[in-house]
């Protein structure tokens, strides 16, 4: 077929090299219509990081030691605390059925919009409750019940977009940048975190009308800035999905003309029921999946209950938990710049192996942790910044590799098909974590700890198999 002529980015605002070669996907109703400006790819890529940065603070406001400091606040028990945990993931079930909706729309921006959109809606409905326990409306139990509720349909509509939205990033991030555009990306986030929760934590602990109430505002703000962050979705370039699965392009080349542009050739049409064959004929994608999914039982295990173990085992105030969960992400923040150049160099498979080991005996060094003024003030601190330097690398190559692996052609199935099975293994893994946590003969949540240990040794041995 007829050449295509592409334009790229030649430099970012993010110190971002230029790029010297590219392997991409067009989407076109034209042989020779399918183009990738420079200025709408970088806009694409900072309003990305916008978004990230502002979802973020949406984030911390509906989960993590905030949400869990509000449940703990409610005499919640350890069952709920590993429904809480597993309900995100237990809800990506929905993720194919989302795929398979969102490769039939004509806008990734509109669909997002609407699950998104709904999904955030849904938690005003917790700011009311809150305020209707101090109103007399409903009572602490109630609370819970409505919160799990709110948590499972929040994730279900937002499950029903994820697949849409990775595949999205996916085509507007060139692959030549990928490790260091996400790992500035999630170091934009983390410094995030790290700025925020302990804003908020003060915020929540010394609110006039009490932690509830606090928790209230504090989440109401955090809707707010989850609604900015879908604004920041309006800069990006937008993708149809019923022209990206048209064409495919498998060429590569690393030659410029005099105009700065790249010439990418030899599009090749696909039949549009072959997808399904070569998911399942892709074995280096199921080696991958059982790795990931197994990794998710693993380290859900416990991950859930590490702050349920300090707030209430170790008794350290919440206060205390936001400092420590924010030299975790200040950890995060400085580490996965380097993790991403780095993983541009070597690959993401070893980086992953070498620190999968590392996270995986993690757990063991909680034996060591107690509720001395010396764990509180130096061991603690420091075992969350180990956590969130290694743990930074393990996040960004797992999802760098994931979007490697996958064909372009209805990336957002391969997608949705990860995400479901890694939520329903990262889901059972919260679950029996609920119940071993609450069973004496099986060590309590120390025993647990050393449990998820094992298995997540077990888990990287698969991707020893995987080709990157």
């Amino acid at each position: 077929m007829d050449s295509v002529e592409v334009e790229i980015v030649a430099s970012l605002n993010l110190e971002i090299p230029q790029i010297d070669s590219l392997t991409t996907v067009l989407s076109s109703e034209s042989k020779s219509s399918s183009r990738f400006p420079e200025n709408p790819i970088r806009t694409s890529l900072q309003a990305s990081t916008l978004d990230a940065i502002f979802a973020m603070i949406f984030s911390i406001t509906t989960g993590g030691i905030l949400l869990s400091n509000f449940l703990v606040e409610l005499d919640a028990s350890p069952v709920v605390f590993g429904l809480l945990s597993s309900i995100p993931m237990l809800v990506n079930l929905i993720q194919p059925l989302g795929a398979y909706i969102s490769e039939r729309t004509t806008s990734r921006f509109q669909y997002s919009m609407l699950v998104y959109g709904i999904s955030r809606l849904l938690w005003l409905i917790l700011v009311i409750g809150i305020f209707g326990v101090g109103w007399g409306l409903i009572d602490s139990q109630q609370l819970v019940i409505l919160t799990l509720l709110i948590v499972f349909f929040s994730h279900l509509s937002g499950g029903l977009g994820s697949a849409s939205w990775m595949s999205w990033l996916a085509i507007i991030v060139p692959r030549s940048l990928r490790g260091r555009y996400f790992g500035i990306r999630n170091s934009a986030t983390s410094l995030t975190n790290l700025l925020c929760v302990p804003l908020a934590g003060l915020a929540v602990s010394h609110w006039y009308g009490g932690t509830r109430q606090g928790y209230g505002v504090v989440l109401l703000v955090g809707i707010v800035f989850g609604f900015i962050s879908l604004g920041c979705q309006y800069f990006k370039v937008d993708v149809n999905p019923q022209l990206q699965n048209t064409y495919i392009v498998y060429s590569s080349v690393s030659s410029k003309n005099e105009l700065g542009k790249i010439t990418i050739s030899d599009m090749v049409s696909i039949p549009e029921k072959q997808w399904d064959e070569n998911i399942w004929k892709n074995s280096n994608f199921w080696i991958f999946i059982l790795y990931f999914s197994l990794w998710m039982l693993a380290f859900n295990l416990c991950a859930p209950f590490v702050n349920l173990y300090l707030l209430e085992t170790l008794n350290v105030d919440v206060g205390l938990v936001t400092v420590y969960s924010s030299l975790q992400a200040g950890a995060n923040l400085l580490m996965v710049v380097l993790w991403g150049k780095l993983a541009d160099k070597v690959g993401n498979r070893p980086i992953l192996i070498f620190a999968g080991i590392i996270v995986a005996v993690t757990p063991l060094l909680w034996f060591r942790i107690g509720n001395t003024s010396l764990d509180i003030w130096l061991w603690l601190p420091l075992l969350h910044i180990f956590m969130g330097g290694t743990g930074a690398a393990v996040d960004l190559c797992n999802n760098n590799m994931q979007i490697g692996i996958t064909p372009v052609r209805n990336q957002s199935i391969y997608f949705a098909i990860a995400a479901a099975i890694a939520g329903v293994t990262g889901a059972l893994g919260t679950t029996i974590g609920g119940f071993i946590a609450q069973s004496p003969q099986c060590g309590g949540l120390l025993g647990l700890f050393a449990f998820s240990s094992i298995l997540r040794l077990a888990a990287l041995i698969p991707l020893v198999f995987v080709q990157e």
